[in-house]
């Protein structure tokens, strides 16, 4: 039996991509409470003490701009002065007019609104069937963002961070130990890399070995651990990296593992296919798998402007499927309407349901019904109460089970 390393990396929702990317997606959010129509394509970015704010927007109502960025930005943590990048004084600048017409008539006739091809990949090694290193390297960026903001222990954390994790696998796919786990993380001047790193040994780990057995199990093993490895980690956020929407697409998916079609997703109203058929063809191969049409599989699913149905649907099983990937591609295009109308209706994608994609990953997530907060043209708050994560329900599963005759 062969071995192999694979290794997959995340980041806190205080790196500069994902600053730009979160503030993108509650721009667009707050855009469709008021107007769930709203056609939004909003770039964001930013650098020391500025963000700038660019792209096309049609809408029947009007949002502060301004305000929404700020409130993001302060709820990720950048609220002092010394990080050169702070919520209150940032310089904002927007650049924003109306989405094309020659695009908008594509749309109009409820035709995908652009070309393009989107993946989405599920495996059973994990119970929320995504790779294993990606799920734990969210999990550490994600357990290290809510002891900074407990605000009890390792004070010294500042909003920036990332992990990376690399796992040994079997030919099987099976993961057997960690080989290694990589954690930097801004903190304040003055603190020594010891404290970092015991700190990350004492409290981190155990926080995070709680969340899932499989961690614990996992984290009992040697590993190598390498903690900032620079030996300093002041200097981050955005005035350390400018950073920009759209550019962490691996992080937001699967880790490296299945295929990507290149596509953002970040800012982008429903009618981009690069992000609502990317969250169909995750709620089609989670679906497959947990049905037990195949223990590991990828879909890819293409479009042309203003053509509704997809191109080509292609499926790869890697071995592991129950018959030929064509059939199971055949079986998909029966079970599931992927025009851009059918996504956008059967996963509810017309909600204000996308700033909370924007920080650990877009996929492997727990579908939940919350209450949301925002405000109208005149400043007042309203609430809607939304469910997110729609394309992780595992509602499909009967459905396919009958149609394989399993």
């Amino acid at each position: 039996m062969t071995k192999y390393l694979f290794t997959s990396e995340s980041v806190s929702e205080g790196h500069p991509d994902k600053v730009a990317d979160q503030i993108s997606d509650a721009i667009l959010d707050n855009f469709l409470a008021q107007d769930p129509h709203s056609r939004v394509a909003c770039e964001t970015l930013v650098t020391t003490g500025q963000v700038i704010i660019a792209g096309e927007i049609t809408s029947a109502n009007y949002v502060d701009v301004q305000s929404v960025a700020r409130r993001t930005i302060a709820e990720i943590g950048y609220t002092k002065a010394e990080y050169k990048f702070e919520a209150e004084s940032c310089g904002i600048l927007t650049a924003l007019h109306e989405q094309s017409a020659d695009i908008a008539r594509g749309v109009d006739v409820q035709g995908a609104g652009d070309q393009g091809m989107m993946f989405g990949y599920a495996t059973a090694e994990t119970e929320n069937f995504m790779p294993l290193t990606l799920d734990l390297a969210h999990t550490l960026v994600y357990t290290l963002a809510r002891i900074r903001k407990e605000g009890q222990q390792m004070t010294y954390l500042r909003p920036d961070a990332k992990s990376q994790v690399t796992i040994e696998y079997n030919d099987l796919g099976e993961p057997l130990r960690i080989d290694t786990i990589v954690v930097s993380t801004q903190h304040d001047e003055g603190v020594s890399q010891e404290q970092i790193r015991r700190d990350i040994e004492t409290i981190l780990l155990p926080r995070v070995a709680t969340r899932d057995h499989r961690y614990a199990e996992l984290l009992k093993g040697n590993f190598r651990l390498l903690v900032n490895p620079t030996g300093n980690f002041v200097i981050g956020g955005p005035h350390g990296d400018t950073g920009l929407t759209g550019r962490k697409i691996i992080v937001d998916t699967y880790g490296g593992r299945g295929a990507h079609g290149g596509g953002a997703f970040s800012g982008k109203d429903p009618s981009k296919v690069d992000r609502s058929a990317a969250y169909a063809a995750r709620w089609i191969a989670k679906n497959m798998v947990a049905a037990g049409v195949a223990r590991e599989m990828l879909v890819q699913v293409s479009y042309a402007i203003g053509v509704a149905e997809p191109v080509s649907i292609c499926v790869n099983t890697y071995g592991t499927g129950i018959c030929s990937d064509e059939q199971i591609a055949a079986k998909i295009q029966q079970l599931f309407d992927l025009t851009p109308a059918g996504i956008i209706r059967d996963l509810k994608l017309l909600n204000p349901i996308y700033e909370p994609t924007a920080r650990y990953g877009h996929m492997g997530r727990t579908p939940q019904i919350v209450k949301r907060e925002f405000r109208d043209g005149n400043g007042q708050p309203f609430t809607l109460e939304v469910e997110l994560f729609t394309w992780e329900k595992l509602n499909r599963v009967d459905d396919i089970r009958k149609a394989f005759g399993l």
